[in-house]
């Protein structure tokens, strides 16, 4: 049996062209469905639905074989983990692609704020991220770790600036706060369990390949 960790949403969604390109369909809409474990047309292969910032740590202990997520997430997981954490990433999938980017009230001058070396408080989930980017740039920060409802942060006075995923930027204006710096480009990608590819190596190479195949192509 090959388990594959997906999360609910975008990911799912994006991921489901290049699983049909592998000759595998979900046969169950995780939106409409309690289940956690969804049977696919290949009766040796499952598909498993956990949070996005566990897809990384199932893979790792061998509650999946597979994953994908987000660049994000694997570099937060790393950082908590240890580089590398035991998985190979042999994909870069091409799909569910965004920012990282910092963002602040309309109102608030952060360029001064850098200049003049401001001490700034920073709200996040992805704190490793965050802290590695203000590092660079000597900017002297104090981060927060948030799990949702990062654009509250900035308007309640809670954080002078925000670190978070930016796609459209629409749900940043519809809270008046503005993109003001871009830390970096995500999109999705394909992680294996190490001991996994030695013992299924057949498997889930044909799985691989057939991703591989059909990057670009959705």
């Amino acid at each position: 049996m090959i388990t594959l960790a997906l999360s609910k949403g975008r990911i799912f969604d994006e991921t489901l062209p290049l699983l049909k390109a592998a000759g595998i369909e979900v046969l169950e809409d995780p939106e409409k469905s309690r289940k956690l474990i969804l049977a696919t047309s290949q009766p040796d292969v499952r598909v498993v639905i956990v949070r996005a910032s566990d897809v990384p740590t199932y893979v790792q202990y061998g509650g999946a074989d597979l994953g994908v997520t987000g660049l994000d997430t694997l570099i937060e997981h790393s950082a908590d983990w240890g580089r590398g954490a035991g998985l190979y990433q042999p994909l870069d999938l091409q799909i569910a692609k965004c920012r990282v980017s910092v963002a602040v009230r309309a109102d608030f001058d952060y360029a001064s704020a850098v200049k003049q070396g401001s001490r700034l408080t920073v709200a996040t989930k992805y704190v490793n991220i965050a802290r590695e980017f203000f590092a660079a740039k000597g900017v002297h920060v104090d981060l927060i770790k948030l799990y949702g409802s990062m654009e509250l942060a900035p308007l309640t006075g809670l954080a002078d600036a925000i670190v978070d995923l930016v796609s459209t930027g629409g749900t940043l204006k519809a809270n008046h706060l503005i993109e003001v710096e871009r830390i970096m480009d995500i999109s999705s990608r394909l992680v294996v369990n190490q001991a996994a590819l030695k013992l299924k190596q057949e498997a889930i190479r044909r799985v691989i390949d057939a991703f591989a195949g059909a990057i670009g192509k959705n």
